[in-house]
C-alpha cells in the first residue's frame, strides 16, 4: 500500500503552474464539481469558515477520484490543529499569519517528520491507509509528498523573510495581499505600490531559496503573477461564482410588474 502522490507538487516540480480554487461552502458535491472541472487543488478553510474535520475527510475522498489535491488552511492553535488535516489526507496545509522566523520553526517542528521535524506519529488514519502503509515509508512519503505552506500577510515577518524562506521544511511561501494591505494601513488597496513590492519580494525570495511561491489571483492577472515567479495561484471561490450567478439572474427577473 502506498500513499497518494501530490498532483500540485508534481505540476510545480515539472515546471508548471498549479491551479487552485477556494471552497467556502461545506458541500462535498461542490468539491466534486471543482475537481472534475480540472483544478489541480481545492482549498478548504478552517480559519474563517466553520469547516470541520469530517468534511475535510469527505472532501479528500471526493477530490481523490479526479486526482485532485486538497489544501486545508488550518486554524491557529495547538499542534493538533496543524496535523489533523494531514491525517485526514489533506495533501497540504496552509498556516495563516506567520509572524516571525521563530513562528516558522514551530510550524516545521510540528508538521514534518524526522529528520526535519518532530511531527507526532500516527499512521492509523486515512493518510497512512489505517496502518497499511509501512511506517518508515509513511514518514518518508509524508515529508516528500505533503506540502506545508505559510502565509506572509502581515508586514512584521518581512524583516525576517530571507531567514523564513531559507528554513528547511517549508515547501511554499504564500502572499496574502488583502490582509497585507490592512497591515500597512491601506485596507483593500491591493494595488498599492507597497503591496505590489511586497508581493514581488516574497516570490523572488521564495524562489531564491528553492521554495515555491503562491498567492491569489484571477484569469486576468494570471500571466502577470507567473512572470513575478508565482507557481501556485488560487483563482476564485465558490461563493463568488454563486453570488455572480445569482445576482445576474435576480437582476433580470426581480421586481417585474404583473401584466
Amino acid at each position: 500500500m502506498e500513499m497518494r502522490k501530490s498532483r500540485v507538487l508534481r505540476q510545480m516540480r515539472a515546471g508548471k503552474v498549479a491551479t487552485c480554487v477556494k471552497i467556502n461552502l461545506s458541500c462535498v458535491r461542490n468539491v466534486d464539481i471543482a475537481a472534475m472541472c480540472g483544478f489541480d487543488c481545492v482549498w478548504l478553510d478552517m480559519e474563517h469558515v466553520p469547516t470541520d474535520h469530517a468534511f475535510v475527510e469527505n472532501a479528500v475522498r471526493a477530490a481523490k477520484i479526479y486526482d485532485c489535491d486538497v489544501l486545508t488552511r488550518v486554524a491557529r492553535g495547538c499542534y493538533s490543529n496543524l496535523i489533523r488535516p494531514f491525517e485526514a489526507d489533506s495533501t497540504g496545509i496552509m498556516v495563516p499569519h506567520l509572524m516571525s522566523l521563530e513562528d516558522a520553526k514551530k510550524v516545521v517542528y510540528y508538521t514534518k517528520f524526522h529528520p526535519i521535524g518532530r511531527r507526532p506519529i500516527d499512521g492509523g488514519n486515512v493518510d497512512g491507509a489505517y496502518c497499511l502503509v509501512d511506517e518508515f515509508e509513511y514518514i518518508k512519503t509524508a515529508n516528500e509528498e505533503r506540502f506545508v505552506i505559510v502565509q506572509i500577510e502581515d508586514p512584521e515577518p518581512m524583516e525576517e523573510l530571507e531567514e523564513i524562506c531559507a528554513l528547511p521544511g517549508l515547501d511554499m511561501i504564500f502572499f496574502g495581499p488583502a490582509d497585507y494591505s490592512q497591515g500597512i494601513g491601506r485596507p483593500y488597496e491591493c494595488g498599492h505600490p507597497d503591496v505590489i513590492e511586497a508581493k514581488k519580494r516574497v516570490a523572488e525570495c521564495a524562489r531564491r531559496h528553492g521554495k515555491f511561491a503562491g498567492t491569489v489571483g484571477s484569469p486576468e492577472n494570471f500571466d502577470e503573477l507567473i512572470d513575478m515567479g508565482y507557481t501556485f495561484i488560487s483563482t476564485g471561490a465558490d461563493v463568488c461564482g454563486l453570488s455572480d450567478y445569482y445576482t445576474g439572474i435576480a437582476s433580470k427577473v426581480s421586481g417585474k410588474d404583473i401584466k
